[in-house]
């Protein structure tokens, strides 16, 4: 305890800082103390959130606020982008603006009520053949008549009304090719196969499941990517990535 107290007061006193040369000339300095570096804060601007590209393209050209030589918009999902400044010098970035999209949410492999999913198809897709052709059909087939003529795991059979008495036997069309919202408005929607099944519950209930193996990722960010270049044409000082 009583070396712990002296070393303690000894450190209290005011370091003595020395130059030093070793034999082979490379020169130095040395303390008979531990210092510490005292970091000088680089002050940085508070992050906004965006929920459009057409928001971000706006305030980088308003002029609103300094930038440095050097900044970088960055695709990181098909829903979100950020803008940063080049590294300073500390080599950090300065993270000025994060966009989130918003998009309208759909369940995904999870079983909808007939009229909900007719309802989901028209107000969360993009109109397509395919759209057009799920709502016909989910709109028309008959509860009870799903699993009456079997299911082999590829296709089902149902039965839909094709007249206002008549009805007839038909394959649940598989897979489909659907465009939902699924990224910023301001750009195309990536289309990509579905698996459409069906079920009898409470009812028919209809799901569609993700069969492209997340591509359309891929797709939508280039997207994204692709519409910023386009409006940040010949404003060199910013580079986007994704």
């Amino acid at each position: 305890m009583i070396r712990k107290a002296l070393e303690y007061i000894v450190g209290l006193g005011e370091a003595n800082v020395k130059e030093y040369v070793l034999p082979d000339g490379e020169k130095g300095l040395y303390s008979d103390k531990p210092l510490q570096r005292l970091e000088t804060p680089v002050p940085v601007a508070e992050k906004l959130y965006l929920h459009t590209l057409t928001g971000l393209v706006d305030y980088i050209k308003s002029g609103a606020d300094k930038f440095a030589d050097k900044m970088i918009v960055e695709v990181q999902s098909p829903t979100n982008v950020h803008l940063y400044s080049k590294l300073n010098e500390k080599r950090c970035r300065e993270y000025l603006i994060e966009v989130d999209a918003m998009v309208p949410e759909f369940g995904f492999d999870r079983f909808y009520e007939q009229e909900n999913f007719c309802i989901a198809l028209q107000s969360k897709f993009v109109p397509n053949e395919d759209r057009e052709l799920l709502l016909k059909f989910a709109g028309t087939v008959e509860a009870g008549t799903v699993a009456q003529y079997g299911d082999d795991g590829v296709t089902q059979k149902a039965t839909i009304k094709t007249g206002l008495t008549s009805k007839g036997e038909a394959l649940i069309p598989n897979p489909v090719v659907l465009k939902p919202y699924r990224t910023f408005l301001e750009v195309d929607q990536p289309e990509s196969a579905f698996i459409f099944r069906m079920k009898e519950g409470c009812g028919v209930e209809c799901a569609i499941f993700e069969a492209d193996g997340g591509t359309w990722q891929i797709e939508a960010m280039q997207n994204v990517k692709a519409y910023l270049e386009k409006e940040l044409k010949g404003m060199k000082r910013f580079t986007v990535i994704a």
